[in-house]
C-alpha cells in the first residue's frame, strides 16, 4: 500500500522528465530552441493536453526557483563595479522603456474598450517581460557577456524592480484602498529596505566565513546545501520584505561575485538551474488554457498582436533614442515583444484586490502566455530575415601571447612561481585550488584565488577553462592530477595542458592522460643543486654544464624508452650509461 501511496508522485516526476527529454533534443534539432520544446511538452502532458498533470499553477510556483537561480547566477557575474558601471544603463535605460511601454500598452486597452483601471492593470503585465525566457535566449545565443546583451540584461533588472511600485499601484487603485493609511504604505517600504539592508550585511560579514568554515570540513554535500541555502534564502528574505525573489537571488550572487568561493557556488547551483528552469517553461506550456483561448479567441488574438506589436515599436523606438543601431534595437524588440511570469504576480494581485474578475483574469493570463509561446517563433524568423553580419577582419591584428588567458589549477608552492612567471607578462590568470586557508592568504597578497574542485568538470567549466588558451595542473596530489587531465583532454580538446609530475611513473601515466608537457617537481632543482655542487669541488662552469646536460638528455632517453618498452629497459639503459661514463672519467684505483 506503501508503494501504491508513492505511486501518482513518481509518475509526475517521470512524466515531466520523459516530456522534456523528448521534446527538447527534437526542437533543437529542428532549430526551434530548447524553450519552444519545453512550452509544447507542457501542452500536451498539460490539463488541457492529454491531462497527466491537473494544476499546472502549483508546478509553476515551484518552478518559479529556476528563474531564481538562474537570477542568482547572473548576479555572481555582475560584481559591483561592474553592476555601478551599468547604472545609467539600468536606472536611465530601463526606466525610460519601461515608462514609455506602460503609457501605450494602457492605451492599447482603453482603444479595446477597457476601463482605465483593468487597461492599465493589462498592460503593465504585458510590460513586464519574461527574465526566463530572455536569459534562456541569450544564453542560447552567446549574448550575456556582450554589450547588446548587458542593456538588455540592465532592462530586465530595472522591470523586476518595478514590480515592487506596480503591486503598490495595483493596491492603491484598488475599490476600499483609500482605507490604507500612509502610516501603512511608510510600514510596507521600511520593510523593504529593511530586508534589502539585511541582506547586504549578511553578504558583507557572514557569507565568506561560513563558506570558508564549510569548505574546511571537505564535504562536498554541505557545500552544495550552502549555496542552496543562500539561494532561497535571499529569495525568501526579499518575498518576506515584499520584494521580488528574484531580485533577493541577484543582489545575493552579486554580494557573492568577489568572493573566492564564485566558481563552486555556480557549479553547485547550475544542476538545479537548469532542472527549475525547463520545470518553470513546462508549467507555463501546462497553464495555456485551451479552453479559454477557444471561447475568448478574438479577444486574446487581438490582444497579442496589439500589445506584442506596440511594445516592440515602443521597445525599438528608445533603443534607437538610446543611440543603438538598427539591428541590435531590432534584436531587443523582437527578444523582449512579450509579457513575463511576473505579470501573472500582478494580475492575481488585481483579483484579489477585486480590480479584474476571474474571466478578465484568465483572458489576460492567456494573452501572456501565447506571447510567451510566440517568442521563439519570432526570434526564429528574426534571424532568418536578419541573418548575422559577419564581423570584418580588416585591420585587426592577431593577438599577441602576452594577451592569453591561463588557467592554473592548485595554487601551492608550484602553482604559486608558476603563476608569477604568467603574470611577469601580463598574461591574464585564472586560478582555483581546494584549500580555503591558502585561497584567503593568496586573496590577502594580492592573488585573486577562487575556491574550487579541478576534478569536478562543472567547476572547470565556471573557472573558464573551456576559455582558456592554456591550462596548468598544479596540483600536489597524485591520482587529483591524473582525474583532471583526463578530464580536461576529454572535455576541452585542442587547448595545451601542462602538469606538474611527482615522479617518473606518474609522469608517464600523467602523458597516457594526455597531458601535453608535464615535469617533474624535484628534477630541475636536483640537476641545479647538483650543478653548484660541482661548482662548489672546483669543476670547471663548463663542464659542469656538460654534465648536467648530459644527465639531462639521457634521462629524456632513458623516459622515452620506458614509455615505449616498460620500466626494465630503462633501467638497462641507466646502467649502461653509468658504465660509459666511468670508463669514460676513471678515478684513482679504477682498473
Amino acid at each position: 500500500m506503501a508503494a501504491e501511496s508513492h505511486g501518482p508522485d513518481l509518475v509526475s516526476v517521470v512524466a515531466l522528465l520523459g516530456a522534456a527529454v523528448v521534446a527538447v533534443p527534437i526542437f533543437k534539432r529542428l532549430g526551434l530552441g530548447s524553450v519552444l520544446g519545453y512550452l509544447v511538452a507542457g501542452l500536451v502532458i498539460g490539463p488541457y493536453g492529454i491531462g497527466l498533470f491537473s494544476d499546472a499553477q502549483s508546478i509553476l510556483h515551484v518552478a518559479e526557483l529556476g528563474v531564481v537561480m538562474f537570477l542568482f547566477i547572473i548576479g555572481l557575474e555582475m560584481e559591483p563595479s561592474r553592476l555601478w558601471a551599468m547604472r545609467k544603463q539600468i536606472f536611465g535605460l530601463g526606466i525610460v522603456q519601461v515608462g514609455v511601454c506602460i503609457l501605450l500598452l494602457t492605451g492599447v486597452g482603453v482603444l479595446t474598450g477597457l476601463p482605465a483601471t483593468v487597461a492599465f492593470v493589462a498592460g503593465t503585465g504585458f510590460v513586464l517581460t519574461s527574465t526566463a525566457i530572455v536569459m534562456q535566449m541569450l544564453e542560447e545565443r552567446r549574448m550575456i557577456g556582450t554589450p547588446a546583451g548587458q542593456r538588455i540584461i540592465a532592462v530586465l533588472l530595472l522591470e523586476d524592480l518595478a514590480i515592487v511600485p506596480l503591486l503598490a499601484l495595483v493596491a492603491f487603485r484598488a475599490p476600499g484602498a483609500a482605507s490604507a493609511t500612509a502610516g501603512d504604505r511608510v510600514m510596507a517600504v521600511g520593510i523593504g529596505l529593511a530586508s534589502i539592508a539585511a541582506l547586504v550585511a549578511a553578504g558583507l560579514w557572514l557569507l565568506n566565513p561560513m563558506f570558508r568554515l564549510l569548505a574546511q570540513s571537505r564535504a562536498r554535500e554541505v557545500m552544495t546545501a550552502a549555496a542552496l541555502l543562500v539561494v532561497l534564502g535571499s529569495a525568501l528574505a526579499m518575498q518576506m520584505g515584499g520584494l521580488s525573489m528574484a531580485m533577493g537571488a541577484f543582489l545575493a550572487g552579486v554580494l557573492l561575485s568577489e568572493s573566492a568561493f564564485k566558481h563552486q557556488l555556480e557549479a553547485d547551483v547550475e544542476p538545479f538551474r537548469g532542472i527549475l528552469l525547463g520545470l518553470f517553461f513546462l508549467a507555463v506550456g501546462m497553464a495555456l488554457d485551451i479552453a479559454v483561448i477557444a471561447a475568448n479567441w478574438r479577444s486574446v488574438a487581438i490582444g497579442v498582436v496589439a500589445y506584442m506589436a506596440v511594445k516592440a515599436v515602443a521597445i525599438y523606438a528608445v533603443a534607437r533614442f538610446a543611440r543603438a543601431g538598427h539591428r541590435e534595437a531590432l534584436e531587443r524588440a523582437v527578444l523582449m515583444a512579450q509579457g513575463g511570469e511576473f505579470a501573472f504576480v500582478l494580475f492575481g494581485a488585481a483579483l484579489a484586490v477585486g480590480i479584474i474578475d476571474s474571466q478578465a483574469n484568465a483572458v489576460m493570463t492567456a494573452t501572456v502566455i501565447v506571447s510567451m509561446v510566440l517568442t521563439p517563433l519570432m526570434i526564429i524568423l528574426h534571424d532568418r530575415l536578419v541573418p548575422p553580419v559577419e564581423p570584418s577582419l580588416d585591420g585587426v591584428e592577431a593577438p599577441e601571447h602576452n594577451a592569453a588567458s591561463v588557467l592554473i589549477i592548485g595554487f601551492g608552492r608550484f602553482g604559486q612561481i608558476v603563476g608569477s612567471s604568467m603574470l611577469t607578462r601580463h598574461c591574464s590568470i585564472s586560478v582555483i585550488d581546494t584549500d580555503p586557508e591558502m585561497v584567503r592568504e593568496a586573496n590577502a597578497y594580492g592573488f585573486k584565488v577562487h575556491y574550487g574542485d579541478g576534478t569536478r568538470l562543472d567547476i572547470l567549466h565556471a573557472a573558464g577553462a573551456g576559455r582558456a588558451r592554456l591550462i596548468m595542473c598544479c596540483v600536489d596530489d597524485r591520482e587529483a592530477a591524473l582525474r583532471i587531465v583526463h578530464l580536461l583532454k576529454a572535455e576541452f580538446r585542442g587547448i595545451p595542458v601542462l602538469a606538474r609530475a611527482f615522479d617518473r611513473e606518474h609522469a608517464m601515466r600523467l602523458l597516457g592522460a594526455g597531458a601535453d608537457f608535464q615535469i617533474r617537481e624535484t628534477f630541475e632543482s636536483a640537476l641545479v643543486m647538483g650543478h653548484e655542487g660541482l661548482l662548489q669541488l672546483g669543476v670547471a662552469d663548463a663542464d659542469a654544464e656538460e654534465a648536467i646536460e648530459t644527465l639531462r638528455r639521457r634521462d629524456a632517453e632513458r623516459f622515452a624508452l620506458e614509455a615505449s618498452q616498460g620500466m626494465e629497459a630503462g633501467r638497462r639503459l641507466l646502467l649502461s650509461h653509468q658504465d660509459d661514463w666511468l670508463a669514460a672519467h676513471p678515478v684513482e684505483g679504477d682498473t
